[in-house]
């Protein structure tokens, strides 16, 4: 099975517990009353929001929905945290509310009323983090010149088991589903050829997402297989090794090879057929940058 066949095979095991699975809109209000003081009202219904995949190029990894007035919006990173969730994030409210508000109501001279957005990113990666941290949209502005017009915050909250996130006691399936991934990669540490399958086994014999995991094994070992396709691990780990390498060279002015390793990775993605707008976010390069080194390729060849 190939990286492309694999994510577009369908959702992450984290929307389908969020989103697609018949139990999704109870996780959801389990979710929201974890994250909120007041609890929903009983018989509170939920607005399933389906926006084009913004947050996440190559995998469907983000959940949306209204309720109680608010429309919810959350991530989740297996990696590392990407700091231009709030610039996604406005993106991506702006597509939500294209769904939500009529086209004829946008035209009103009466205010239209807008369910209030809340944004948050659920980090389970195996890197050191912080228990909760607030990223803002002002802090990328390049002029810093008094408060804001435009501002949006984005919460990231560490599901990982060991950091105990208040949320995981509120919220139970966030919290074994946490477990769960932290088991897998336990099984995964090990070389086990056999870690869907054995974590699948173990969380259930434990009560960790049991009812899910009896009900939808295997749909759940596909999605894992999208989710931790063995060649794209390992791309992940070059480009994690060139990013580490290129922050060397910048200290110590090694321009040439950060190009040579630039390049050599531009070459591939291209030859997957990647867009420049997607090879620059993964890259974690200017669009224009990415453009002049496709551009001078064309003129080498």
């Amino acid at each position: 099975m190939t990286v492309k066949e694999n994510r577009e095979y369908k959702n992450s095991m984290f929307v389908d517990l969020f989103f697609e699975d018949a139990l999704a809109e109870e996780n959801d209000i389990s979710l929201y009353n974890a994250l909120h003081d007041e609890p929903l009202p009983e018989g509170t219904l939920i607005q399933k929001i389906r926006v084009d995949d913004i947050l996440y190029l190559n995998f469907k990894n983000d959940v949306s929905f209204g309720v109680g007035g608010k429309v919810m919006v959350f991530g989740e990173h297996q990696s590392t945290i990407n700091e231009n969730m709030p610039l996604r994030s406005l993106m991506y409210i702006g597509r939500a509310y294209e769904k939500i508000v009529p086209v004829r109501d946008r035209y009103k001279k009466k205010l239209v009323k807008l369910p209030k957005p809340e944004f948050y990113t659920f980090y389970n990666g195996e890197k050191d983090w912080v228990n909760e941290k607030v990223l803002k949209l002002s802090d990328a502005y390049m002029v810093q010149d008094g408060p804001p017009m435009l501002d949006l915050e984005v919460k990231v909250i560490n599901i990982n088991p060991a950091q105990q996130h208040k949320v995981l006691e509120k919220c139970r399936v966030l919290k074994e589903y946490g477990q769960f991934v932290d088991i897998l990669r336990d099984y995964q540490a090990k070389g086990d050829s056999d870690a869907f399958k054995h974590t699948i086994e173990q969380c259930i014999d434990s009560g960790i997402l049991a009812d899910y995991l009896r009900k939808k094994g295997s749909e759940v070992i596909n999605m894992l297989i999208a989710e931790y396709d063995y060649d794209m691990d390992i791309e992940v780990q070059r480009e994690e090794a060139y990013t580490e390498g290129l922050s060397r060279g910048r200290e110590e002015g090694r321009e040439e090879g950060r190009s040579d390793k630039l390049i050599e990775l531009l070459k591939k993605k291209l030859s997957k057929g990647k867009s420049p707008e997607e090879i620059a976010d993964e890259l974690e390069e200017s669009v224009d940058t990415i453009q002049e080194l496709i551009a001078s390729l064309k003129e080498d060849s």
